[in-house]
């Protein structure tokens, strides 16, 4: 949630932010409206709640005709405070309402755009040169098949389309990738966690993804809750409507979970293999900071992340990723790309976000800092994605035979093995 005071004093900057992320404008002037009405329910309550509390102390002191009148006046009054709560009550969630539908503000020198319009601020390594090496590049799925990795077809036998069994070379690079992933994770001073994956709704939507992500999120009705699709979600709320001392900050996790996502608006794109599925499992990073502190948390969770990607070995390039592609969280995104050789162009397998103080006021979540209590902020960023690097791993480390070098750093997990060969049966 924005801060109302910034709606107040400078609607416009709240104007331009909208328009940067190509959402409504017009929600502005419906949510100055509704802050104008319910300040004025409240002080009208407070006025009469006021009255109330004097007629109490003058009724003490009264007596004959009128101690009558007050007493009389006491009770209009008391109907009066509740149906004047009441509206003020109302009111404010009507305010509340109207808020939520307001993204984070975006920060002024985000680059403008969409989804399409990618802004590389960075490459790092170079894609190796198959055709140099004389080998017909295979992609992933085709690989993890003649390894005995990846196994589609039961996948779908089992829960359906989008979803995928990982065995033999398949699994043991996943299991290899948890470990390196918390190896790193120590090392920078992470704190790791085990997170549930089901949440209530008050933290998915505190987290901003019951707005424009909602399509994308399993929902149980009969339990009303949540399957997670970033562990971002139960570490946002794992300090909600708490009060953190300034001195105990910055607190950095590193959540290790399963992700879960319908995937909607997707059809008909990446439906091979497991680029782009139902479910993953993921490491995820969050820091609490003061706000003041936001940006320089940004860079070292983007730090971390091309620390990660380059021990692997994969060529990315970073993209600062363009305002109306940042989601209802986020006042600044940064995405990394790794290169897929089968498709002949870098994908996403990395973000991390600055959400200010977005998510902390929404879920009620502050900082003390002597006498002043405030919102804090929070940040997000992904440690690794299973699946996706997965992806990376086969396709960038293929060789002619159809085998995949394991890297280098991934070895000592599973006991050394420095390459998977294809398998002769099935």
């Amino acid at each position: 949630m924005i801060d109302p005071k910034l709606l107040r004093t400078d609607p416009d900057r709240v104007r331009r932010s909208q328009q940067a992320r190509g959402e409504s404008v017009e929600v502005v002037d419906e949510a100055l409206a509704a802050d104008e009405a319910r300040r004025s329910a409240i002080s009208a309550f407070e006025t009469a709640r006021a009255e109330q509390k004097s007629l109490g102390a003058r009724i003490s002191k009264a007596s004959g005709d009128e101690r009558t009148e007050l007493l009389a006046r006491t009770k209009q009054l008391a109907a009066e405070v509740k149906e004047l709560q009441a509206r003020a009550d109302e009111a404010d969630e009507a305010y509340t309402a109207v808020v939520k539908k307001l993204g984070n503000i975006v920060f002024e020198d985000v680059p403008a755009g969409g989804e399409d319009d990618l802004y590389v601020i960075e490459t790092v390594g170079t894609p190796r040169d198959f055709a140099a090496e004389g080998i017909a590049v295979k992609d992933h799925l085709e690989l993890g098949e003649a390894l005995g990795a990846i196994d589609m077809e039961r996948g779908a036998k089992v829960s359906g389309s989008r979803f995928y069994f990982l065995k033999g070379p398949g699994a043991l690079l996943e299991f290899a990738l948890t470990q390196f992933a918390l190896h790193k994770a120590l090392e920078w001073g992470l704190e790791p966690m085990i997170p549930p994956a089901l949440v209530n709704p008050s933290a998915m939507e505190g987290t901003g993804f019951l707005g424009q992500a909602a399509d994308d999120v399993y929902y149980l009705e009969r339990d009303d809750q949540y399957l997670v699709g970033t562990a971002e979600v139960p570490l946002a709320a794992y300090h909600s409507d708490e009060i953190l001392e300034a001195s105990e900050l910055p607190l950095r996790y590193t959540g290790f979970s399963p992700a879960y996502r319908r995937e909607a608006g997707s059809y008909g794109k990446d439906t091979r293999g497991i680029f782009r599925v139902h479910w993953f499992d993921k490491f995820e990073m969050f820091v609490y900071c003061r706000p003041e502190d936001a940006v320089a948390e940004h860079q070292r969770l983007l730090a971390h992340e091309k620390e990660f990607i380059s021990a692997l070995g994969i060529p990315f390039e970073v993209l600062d990723v363009a305002s109306g592609d940042l989601g209802l969280s986020a006042a600044r995104k940064y995405d990394c790309y790794g290169w897929v050789p089968s498709q002949g162009r870098y994908r996403e397998i990395t973000s991390t976000s600055n959400c200010t103080q977005f998510q902390a006021r929404r879920l009620n979540i502050r900082v003390r800092e002597g006498k002043q209590v405030r919102p804090l902020a929070t940040l997000n960023g992904t440690l690794c994605a299973m699946t996706r690097m997965i992806v990376m791993i086969l396709e960038n480390y293929q060789q002619a035979d159809g085998s995949v070098v394991v890297p280098e750093v991934l070895r000592p997990y599973i006991g050394g093995v420095e390459v998977f060969h294809p398998r002769t049966t099935r």
